[in-house]
């Protein structure tokens, strides 16, 4: 990756949820933060591995923010990602 180039910056977090298929953590003090990438395919590799180890609990989901929309919400239009 050149310098010039805009980081992509991606965290992975994860926990229990309150409700299957919701997004509301049970409790906020459990949260994991996984870990933060550099692109989105670094990202997504870490989600996937955190998820498959935790393929037993239904109520436990990982999630990909996509940091770099918070930093500059236009970025994307002017990168074209």
């Amino acid at each position: 990756m050149s310098d010039s180039a805009p980081q992509l910056l991606h965290l992975v977090i994860g926990g229990e949820v309150s409700e299957l298929g919701g997004v509301t953590f049970k409790d906020l003090s459990q949260v994991e933060i996984v870990g933060l990438y550099p692109n989105y395919a670094a990202a997504q590799q870490a989600w996937k591995a955190k998820a498959q180890q935790s393929v037993d609990n239904a109520h436990m989901r990982y999630f990909v923010v996509h940091i770099h929309r918070l930093l500059d919400p236009g970025l994307e239009q002017k990168s074209g990602h």
